[in-house]
């Protein structure tokens, strides 16, 4: 899965936007997710961040833009859509199946039905990525628990194996972090740098700003729906305009 730098990105955005009523959301988003890095964005709240994900993944219709998906558009496609082509993604709200098994919400995300385009996907492929998923985040144990069972920071593992199972090529990740201890933080941490360096494209929404100097390769900020500035961990982190404005204590000239 690992690929060369020089190649294109395997998703990228151009002048995303939507608006609600008279607000204006996302206004004139650009992004690329390369393939083996991680991108952070980053943003206050109302930002738009959820909703470039939300237009990403078909769970909003954007207004304008588009999205290109190995080159292909994917604006205008369903969730169930998008997902098949192998972007996964989590909730803020995790969206599990609460009276399932563990392991059968894992298997779930390897169903045949729903992941047309995974390699190997007879049962006992299921079986075995479904295992490897619930062993790298620590689940295997729990296995036959039911989800509305478990801690919180076991459900958010939880949605990271489904993640994980479905072998996706592309990560958009919302707030997976929060709210967890510092050896979970770690855990979490390690499933990621495992995946960028299978050459996954990861895209994270983190208001954790340890979590996110620590995993990002490149940060997007994102403020009132636009990208004002993207760039290197440290160069976005320090500049002192964005962490006023990220702080709320933004100057009345960029305001």
């Amino acid at each position: 899965m690992n690929r060369p730098a020089s190649m294109d990105p395997p998703l990228r955005c151009e002048g995303l936007a939507r608006s609600f009523g008279g607000v204006q959301a996302v206004a004139g988003v650009s992004l690329a997710l390369p393939a083996g890095q991680v991108t952070a964005l980053v943003g206050p709240n109302g930002a738009g961040k959820t909703t470039v994900f939300n237009l990403i993944t078909g769970n909003l219709r954007a207004d304008a833009g588009v999205a290109l998906l190995r080159g292909q558009s994917i604006l205008g496609l369903k969730p169930w859509q998008v997902a098949r082509r192998g972007v996964a993604r989590s909730f803020q709200d995790l969206r599990l199946f609460t009276h399932m098994s563990v392991r059968d919400n894992v298997l779930a995300a390897t169903e045949r039905s729903a992941w047309f385009w995974q390699p190997g996907t007879g049962r006992r492929a299921r079986e075995a990525a479904a295992e490897a998923a619930l062993e790298a985040t620590g689940l295997a144990t729990l296995a036959t628990a039911r989800a509305v069972d478990l801690a919180y920071a076991e459900r958010k593992f939880l949605s990271m194996a489904r993640i994980l199972a479905a072998q996706a090529e592309i990560w958009l990740l919302d707030e997976p972090a929060s709210g967890l201890d510092l050896a979970s933080r770690l855990r979490f941490g390690q499933l990621l740098k495992d995946a960028r360096a299978r050459g996954v494209a990861i895209c994270l929404i983190e208001h954790n700003l340890d979590v996110v100097a620590e995993l990002a390769d490149r940060i997007a900020f994102l403020d009132q729906g636009r990208v004002l500035a993207e760039g290197e961990p440290q160069a976005i982190l320090r500049d002192p305009q964005l962490a006023a404005i990220y702080f709320g204590d933004r100057p009345q000239e960029v305001a």
